[in-house]
């Protein structure tokens, strides 16, 4: 890399120095730090930086002791002592940037707008997908955005699921919509292709809490809340069509967990096609995990307007159903 630094694995990691960007922050230790570990007196007095991030700068000779580098986190200061540190820029507070990118936009008045979102889209900048995110297509496509937390963004799709998402224009309409989808006044519908013949009743509802799981801190799982941190979770299934080896299913949420469906349907053995993190393979022209938000229906936060959005399947997913000859009738 020619004498560049590498890409810290770190939420808050930083990037290639360019010292015109760098602030230097001079600090002094007070009474207060005397003895303290370094990184620990630095997270104190420089508290707008995580204390992982300072450890970095530390590596990187970006931290100095009364004029000489100081490199040990555990290297114990004195009352009194000089430090000054080389704040660089974090690839993080360089990711909130506005990029040109296409975005299927399917409603929009001044207060929100609803998305059909592609699948292989990050919703938020997050460590290895730093630019080219949601976010950043919001903040490129209006300039109102930057006024509003996080763009707007009050829920969120995984990387690799499609569908419809509400994106709120305004402070006052991003707490109103947050405070809907808390008390669970927003409508979220899915179309889930998994692995398996449904047996039973077409529709089924599952009550399970989710955590995270404890044997692959990668994953979620139903966890015994006794045993394990989680959260209660609910999923309503409906079989709309299937045979011996896969089913279309129609999910509703009324929980948000973080991979509720997935998680949900794994635990019934119907993994979905392609979602190899719960134990579903891919087949036919599916690469990705056959899950597409198909309707999203809400009471307009400002107006009181029943507003109802529905989005037509993905190519992958409907070529999917044709691959298994199965049917699917959007209304």
């Amino acid at each position: 890399m020619s004498g560049a630094s590498p890409l810290w694995p770190d939420d808050e990691a930083a990037s290639p120095v360019d010292e015109a960007e760098c602030e230097l922050r001079d600090v002094l230790m007070t009474p207060a730090q005397h003895q303290c570990r370094l990184d620990k007196a630095l997270a104190e007095l420089v508290p707008e930086f995580s204390r992982s991030y300072l450890q970095q700068l530390l590596a990187h000779g970006a931290v100095s002791i009364n004029g000489q580098p100081a490199t040990k986190p555990a290297h114990k200061v004195r009352v009194g002592d000089r430090v000054v540190v080389q704040m660089r820029p974090t690839q993080q507070s360089q990711a909130f940037k506005p990029e040109s990118l296409p975005l299927d936009v399917v409603y929009e008045d001044e207060h929100l707008l609803v998305i059909n979102k592609q699948a292989g889209m990050v919703v938020h900048p997050a460590p290895g997908n730093w630019s080219g995110t949601l976010l950043n297509a919001l903040l490129g496509r209006d300039a109102q955005a930057h006024m509003v937390p996080r763009a707007g963004i009050v829920h969120r799709l995984d990387k690799d699921t499609s569908g419809l998402m509400v994106v709120a224009r305004s402070r006052s309409t991003m707490d109103a919509l947050v405070a809907k989808i808390a008390a669970r006044e927003v409508s979220r519908q899915y179309l889930a292709l998994a692995w398996g013949e449904w047996h039973g009743a077409p529709a089924r509802s599952v009550q399970a809490p989710i955590g995270r799981d404890p044997r692959n801190r990668l994953r979620m799982a139903v966890v015994d809340l006794q045993q394990h941190p989680g959260k209660p979770a609910r999923t309503d299934f409906e079989c709309l069509a299937g045979n011996e080896q896969v089913c279309l299913v129609r999910c509703t949420l009324h929980t948000g967990r973080t991979h509720q469906i997935r998680v949900h349907m794994a635990s019934l053995r119907h993994p979905l096609v392609a979602d190899a993190l719960y134990g579903g393979a891919a087949a036919g022209p599916l690469q990705r995990q056959a899950l597409h938000a198909f309707r999203l229906a809400f009471a307009h936060p400002v107006t009181g307007q029943a507003l109802d959005f529905h989005a037509p399947l993905p190519q992958d997913m409907a070529q999917a159903l044709d691959f298994w000859a199965l049917q699917y009738n959007a209304r």
